[in-house]
């Protein structure tokens, strides 16, 4: 008689006591890749597990064929249980372990499971679950669809799911859903979707998946081979999907359907259907692609890339899921060159609520990157935490106060996008070199000139500094500016007092040191600024300069030291942020002596590899916010919390209560 088996005690070793085995202790195990939180927590708890020569096992739902209990064999039987409870298959179409036939004529690996045709003879439903790799998975079942013919293909790992069409060989495009027993593949295709339904459907919550793996998975099935900038495209459709559920929200009509989906249009009707999206984007946000612009992917490849994106909600998101997706896109040629790379949200976060903008205030970036800092300006300003349709006062903020410079093309139509969606209006956002101003071009400097500081007293000052752009008035500036490389032109390098020692001009200064003196000149007199610099800047003997500087033109405020893995997986370099306040007579009186903020954060929010860390509960499941998105484990909100109760208590002028 077979032996239940129940509790929880196991070791490295093997199993310690087999009265004491459940599912939910071999999965607690760390070095398991399966997970089960697409199933029921009942279907779980209904499986038993029995003691076989030592070891555990189950008793297969569709086969009734007694096999090993291990993780990837546990998450077959659930979905086989899934498959039967949920969407009604039985298990007599349903086979297990079975031997797929490739065009040698000889069978190589057998498929998880398949589900029969009525006919009990062809495939209609191939499922991989032994391998828990996302891209290792898809290409194994790719694999299984085209030699046996099947038109559906399932990978799961208990956490994910991916559901393939397969429309011709090697032509796959993703499902919203599995066909159930009664219902066709064209059902399931031509479901209208609202934008209520998009948000409760929306696979980046429900399957606590970021953006940066859906375009991984476009990556391999179709971005690879199509002959296209990968990064144009995706921003293209991205552009697209945010204006179709921009108009889903704010045209006051629930029920209009969701537009970026397939519902059984050929290839070209959905290019031409898509297409148009991009179009009427372009037209209500203006200033980020060329009016004639058009989306380049052919028909067939803009097919498989919608089926991909098409369940996921991109509005009313933190940004954070859209900056993951295009600093990946963005190649380290591009951007890496230069030692700049996006700062994650949460960091932008805890400046921003460190300095606390107010409306009157007017804010610059002169290294924006994807104007993460500007967006969040928004955001405080507002009391939101995400996208939404800006109110008309909301808009004028957005449109007038907020401003941003970068040099990168990518970078500035990334950040030109992001504001025009979040203000809905008018951007300002420049393609600029911060740190020459002889170079801006026309648009620009009239953009920039009614900041311009005035020496009426110095009629001679004034005139050059309208003529060159140096000193600006600007109340606030955060910014993450670029290490890598030496500036070494020496008409650039002239304009700095950085740049000048014993009355010689240097051959070549760091990029990131002159920053810190333009970013000083950008603020008016009481001005605060928050700036990410190397660690070096703060402890090399060499740098004392640099320091004294700083320290004869504002008050340090606060010093967070960041954690070692904020800028991987690009960049390892040890960074901190300085903040500080521009001396001035009235908002922040010179001192030689005064406290200063120091904190050391201990939870970067990334691993070595560079990936995000996220927030899980209690039963080791990735927690997500009230937009469906997942939580970084970082502890930089409450370093943020810990200096505002040091601003008020030193009552620095922003923070007066």
């Amino acid at each position: 008689m077979q032996k239940p088996l129940l509790g929880y005690a196991t070791s490295d070793k093997g199993w310690e006591n087999m009265s004491k085995v459940t599912v939910d202790l071999i999965f607690k195990d760390p070095n398991v890749k399966h997970k089960l939180r697409l199933f029921k927590q009942s279907d779980i708890e209904s499986m038993m597990l029995f003691e076989k020569n030592g070891k555990p096992y189950l008793k297969c739902f569709a086969s009734d064929i007694e096999r090993p209990a291990k993780p990837e064999e546990i998450v077959r039987q659930l979905f086989i249980k899934k498959l039967m409870t949920e969407y009604g298959y039985p298990k007599e179409r349903i086979g297990v372990e079975k031997e797929v036939w490739f065009g040698s004529g000889v069978h190589e690996k057998a498929a998880d499971i398949i589900v029969y045709q009525k006919d009990m003879e062809h495939p209609y439903i191939i499922v991989e679950a032994k391998k828990p790799n996302r891209a290792d998975g898809i290409q194994q079942l790719k694999s299984y669809c085209n030699a046996e013919g099947s038109p559906i293909g399932v990978w799961t790992n208990g956490e994910a799911l991916v559901i393939l069409h397969r429309e011709e060989p090697n032509i796959f495009s993703q499902l919203s859903s599995i066909p159930s027993v009664d219902q066709s593949l064209i059902d399931v295709i031509k479901e209208p979707w609202t934008i209520d339904k998009l948000a409760q459907e929306n696979k980046l919550a429900k399957e606590r998946l970021s953006l940066k793996s859906v375009i991984l998975d476009l990556e391999n099935l179709v971005l690879a081979n199509a002959g296209v900038d990968a990064f144009d495209e995706v921003f293209k459709l991205i552009y697209a999907k945010l204006f179709d559920e921009w108009a889903a929200k704010n045209l006051r009509d629930r029920n209009r359907r969701i537009y970026f989906r397939i519902y059984g249009e050929s290839p070209l009707e959905l290019y031409q259907k898509i297409n148009g999206l991009f179009n009427q984007a372009n037209e209500k946000w203006r200033g980020v692609f060329r009016p004639l612009d058009k989306i380049e992917l052919s028909p067939s490849h803009l097919y498989t890339c919608i089926s991909f994106l098409q369940d996921i909600k991109l509005f009313n998101a933190n940004l954070q899921i859209i900056d993951e997706a295009f600093e990946y896109l963005v190649t380290q040629v591009a951007k890496g060159s230069k030692g700049q790379y996006f700062t994650p949200r949460y960091v932008i976060d805890m400046c921003v609520k460190m300095f606390n903008p107010k409306e009157p205030e007017y804010v610059i970036d002169p290294a924006a990157g994807s104007c993460g800092f500007t967006v969040h300006t928004f955001f405080w300003i507002w009391g939101e935490d995400s996208i939404s349709a800006p109110t008309r006062e909301q808009a004028e903020y957005a449109s007038t106060m907020v401003y941003g410079i970068d040099f990168d093309d990518r970078a500035v139509k990334i950040a030109k996008a992001l504001n025009l969606i979040a203000g809905d209006g008018k951007q300002n956002v420049y393609k600029l070199n911060s740190l020459d101003p002889k170079s801006w071009n026309e648009e620009g400097k009239a953009a920039l000139r009614t900041f311009l500081t005035r020496f009426p007293d110095d009629q001679e000052l004034d005139k050059d500094n309208q003529e060159n752009f140096r000193y600006f008035g600007f109340d606030i500036l955060m910014t993450n500016p670029p290490f890598a490389g030496d500036i070494r032109e020496k008409q650039i390098l002239k304009n700095y007092d950085l740049a000048q020692k014993n009355g010689k001009q240097s051959q070549r200064m760091s990029r990131d040191v002159l920053f810190i003196e333009r970013c000083i000149d950008f603020l008016k007199s009481g001005g605060r600024m928050a700036i990410v610099l190397p660690q070096g800047r703060f402890n090399n003997i060499m740098d004392e300069y640099v320091r004294e500087y700083i320290m004869e033109k504002a008050r340090i405020l606060a010093v967070v030291s960041l954690g070692d893995n904020t800028f991987r997986p690009h960049a390892g370099t040890k960074t901190s942020v300085l903040f500080l306040q521009k001396w001035d007579d009235k908002l922040c009186p010179k001192k030689e002596d005064y406290p200063i903020f120091l904190a050391i954060s201990e939870k970067s929010g990334k691993a070595s590899s560079g990936e995000y860390v996220f927030k899980k509960n209690e039963l080791g499941e990735p927690e997500i916010d009230k937009h469906g998105h997942l939580i970084v484990e970082h502890d930089l909100d409450k370093i943020a919390e810990n200096f505002i109760e040091f601003a008020k208590k030193e009552e620095l002028s922003f923070w007066k209560t």
